[in-house]
């Protein structure tokens, strides 16, 4: 696994419904003008942007925010004729949100507790006791009760981390359900939340992509 850096001060995006995995893949249209200054600073730097869910029901403006976030690495990043940037996040590790810092920027930004999720950054044993035909026929209920497909053959090949980071990205789970399982500690976590979700579809009627 690539070593990442671990920056005592991290700038965040808070975006509702957007949640990145480590190893997950988000793809992102910046357009404000606030968060076309945080990228342009996060490539002259470390490259990470501290992604992270804003709380239901608070200021929209400023709103609060859960404690529990995940850095990404801009790993590809293109500008538009028109001025706004088409970048990738690649999820590197989670962070707790251990203080908001007063800035000038007109971004947030924020110190992280990188140790609250060092497993991140170590072999996550625990995969090996997730019941991949257990979770893929879950995904299969789910699926027909919410009449979505994916492409199938390319869940079932998919190897079983990338499987449970997709799955987790990529359905359409309320904010609060993304966050739960966003802080599942181990991927066997993950994956149990992701099957206790999938029980329950509720979710828009759409293709949902695997990241």
């Amino acid at each position: 696994m690539r070593l990442e850096p671990t920056p005592q001060i991290l700038p965040l995006f808070p975006l509702d419904g957007a949640m990145l995995l480590p190893g997950g893949q988000l793809p992102l249209n910046i357009f404000e003008p606030r968060y076309l200054r945080m990228v342009d600073d996060a490539l002259a730097g470390s490259r990470l942007i501290g992604m992270i869910q804003p709380r239901e029901g608070t200021d929209a403006s400023r709103p609060e925010l859960y404690d529990v976030g995940c850095a990404g690495r801009i790993t590809s990043f293109n500008e538009t004729e028109d001025g706004r940037y088409i970048i990738n996040l690649t999820g590197t590790r989670r962070f707790k949100l251990a203080e908001e810092l007063v800035s000038d920027t007109p971004y947030r930004l924020a110190r992280p507790d990188w140790a609250a999720y060092e497993i991140d950054v170590l072999r996550d044993n625990s995969v090996d006791d997730i019941d991949r035909d257990d979770l893929l026929e879950a995904l299969k209920l789910y699926l027909d009760a919410e009449n979505m497909a994916v492409e199938w053959e390319k869940a079932t090949s998919a190897p079983t981390e990338a499987l449970v980071v997709s799955l987790a990205m990529g359905c359409p789970f309320a904010s609060n359900e993304k966050q739960a399982l966003l802080e599942a500690e181990t991927l066997a976590e993950q994956a149990q939340c992701l099957k206790a979700l999938l029980a329950f579809p509720g979710g828009e009627d759409e293709e949902t992509p695997l990241q």
